[in-house]
């Protein structure tokens, strides 16, 4: 016989759990005395939101789930954010809250909230415990159903009394399972027969290419079918930005030869990708006179925004595999994929801008310079997130984590300490904003006390930039509620009161050496870089609308009307 509290240590301990991220309250007492007994780490945050967003880069750099704990009430309420920023990019998650005692449930006890109500929509399951006799079998079953499938964040609400409550060693043994998805591949035959009948194919990944690490077989693919691949914003990385057939992130912010190939392809293989609007555009003129073959691991994505002639259920890995099976004596003319290279290189700008005010393409251009060939880069989001989205090159074993479905803005900063918590040996730099750095800034406090040495690259022009923006470009240059003026404080003083290091720069002279030393630093580093507030982020194709519509600002393409 034992405690709950003691089998919720234990438990977590059996999953192999040697972190969590989170902040303890009342009803979570009995569970954090017997964490003071375990190996398991727990990093202290100073917001439940970023609880969460460690939880989620700490899972997407191990592919193992990141466990999460708040408190009941506000705790659980602040965790939300987190736990949905992980349901829309489908990242494995536990997310653990406490609750008041059973009995008082609905009574609206002292910081009682409807918890298991509040992440219904945002969970791939969700567990309230009111029986201490299945205590252990829900906790096994979360883990299970995180990583089983398309990945997600699962929630458990465990009441105080459950931890005080004895749990037998039979309750503990039990044996749990949870059914895998069925993989149909029924329509293989038809894929195929598609694939070798193309004239102009081309290979679209998404976020599920990174999840299943499915990156070198989709390269050998593309090789095969002499396809382009272009990637979404959630796949950026997950193939190497340095291979010829690879033309980078396509969509709202995309390259243009990317989505040159997009919308001139005869035949498209979508890989791990739910058709977003920031990638479809005008979603009526979308795809009209291409053939799709979507591979997806959760069927109910056929279908649900762009119509395909074929659906493959499976894996990433798992499919491509066998279209590689299928296709190995497929040969063709290489008319297509010599086009398309030639245009690859027509679409490499040059971005090393020699000029003041310092400019955010210059910053990202010396990113790609300088950092290792494993670093590992997160942004925040706004305009930050998509100049690095389009100018960072991301090759080698280099990994790109950002907050893609929800937007959510503050993500990259705690995001990039659970990375580095996941990978210690290796480079991880935040790109963040001045409007998203200010919503998560107290963290600084947890890097320097939980020594978690991170770069943080911030982009800094004094305004919301991404919705300034807009208002230039679609309301007259109205600007509302945009700019931040005498509320800003000096970053690089606030990075040192924490503990941290700082530097400001403002000349592009001095980005360079500013990134080197920030690798090499031992505590958490900060960059204030000051660029020029006009710079928008462009090419930019406006909402809802095709990429024929596309804004250019300084980009020279020179290809073909899309």
């Amino acid at each position: 016989m034992m405690k709950g509290a003691r089998a919720a240590v234990e438990l977590l301990e059996k999953q192999n759990v040697q972190v969590m991220f989170g902040i303890p309250g009342g009803v979570l007492l009995p569970f954090y005395d017997e964490l003071v007994q375990s190996d398991i780490r727990h990093i202290l945050v100073r917001h439940e939101q970023c609880a969460g967003h460690m939880a989620d880069g700490f899972a997407r750099v191990s592919k193992k789930p990141g466990v999460c704990i708040a408190t009941s009430g506000p705790g659980a309420t602040n965790l939300v954010t987190g736990v949905a920023t992980a349901f829309m990019d489908s990242s494995p998650m536990v997310a653990i809250t406490g609750q008041v005692e059973t009995d008082k449930l609905g009574g609206d006890a002292f910081q009682e909230a409807d918890s298991f109500s509040l992440m219904m929509p945002v969970t791939k399951h969700n567990f309230r415990v009111t029986d201490p006799k299945v205590f252990p079998e829900t906790m096994k079953k979360a883990f299970m159903i995180a990583t089983t499938g398309r990945y997600g964040p699962v929630h458990i609400d465990i009441p105080v009394d459950i931890f005080r409550a004895e749990i037998t060693d039979e309750q503990m043994a039990k044996e749990v399972r949870v059914p895998k998805p069925k993989r149909n591949l029924s329509e293989l035959l038809d894929a195929i027969k598609l694939l070798e009948k193309a004239e102009r194919p081309t290979i679209m990944v998404g976020g599920g290419v990174a999840w299943s690490q499915a990156g070198g077989e989709i390269i050998r693919l593309a090789e095969m079918l002499m396809a382009p691949i272009v990637t979404t914003l959630m796949a950026k990385g997950s193939v190497s930005e340095n291979h010829p057939l690879v033309l980078g992130v396509c969509g709202m912010h995309g390259r243009q030869v990317a989505n040159y190939a997009l919308n001139n392809c005869d035949v498209l293989l979508a890989i791990g990708t739910r058709f977003s609007d920031r990638v479809t555009g005008k979603l009526s003129e979308f795809g009209t006179k291409t053939k799709v073959v979507h591979v997806d691991i959760d069927s109910s994505e056929f279908g649900k925004n762009v119509n395909g002639r074929v659906g493959l259920v499976g894996d990433a890995w798992t499919v491509v595999n066998a279209l590689i099976a299928g296709l190995q004596k497929r040969t063709k003319a290489a008319t297509w994929k010599a086009r398309i290279i030639e245009l690859n290189k027509q679409c490499t700008c040059d971005y090393d801008l020699h000029s003041d005010p310092l400019k955010p393409q210059k910053v990202i251009h010396e990113l790609s310079k300088n950092l290792p060939d494993d670093a590992i880069v997160t942004t925040e989001v706004g305009q930050n997130q998509m100049w690095a989205a389009h100018f960072y090159k991301c090759y080698g074993k280099r990994m790109f984590i950002t907050s893609g479905g929800l937007g959510t803005m503050g993500f990259g900063f705690p995001a990039a300490m659970g990375a580095k918590i996941a990978r210690p040996n290796c480079v991880v730099a935040d790109i963040a904003g001045d409007g998203s750095l200010q919503m998560v800034s107290q963290e600084f406090a947890t890097a320097v006390e939980s020594d978690i040495p991170i770069m943080i690259c911030l982009l800094n022009n004094g305004w919301l930039g991404m919705v300034k923006q807009w208002q230039k470009l679609f309301y007259g240059s109205r600007y509302k509620a945009t700019q931040f003026t005498a509320g800003s404080p000096d970053f690089v003083k606030l990075a040192e009161a924490y503990g941290a290091e700082a530097v400001r720069v403002e000349k592009h002279s001095e980005v360079a050496e500013a990134i080197k030393r920030g690798c090499r630093a031992e505590v958490p580093f900060l960059i204030d870089f000051v660029i020029d507030p006009e710079e928008d982020v462009l090419p930019m194709t406006p909402p809802g609308m095709s990429t024929s519509d596309c804004i250019k600002g300084r980009c020279q393409w020179k290809g073909e009307v899309c």
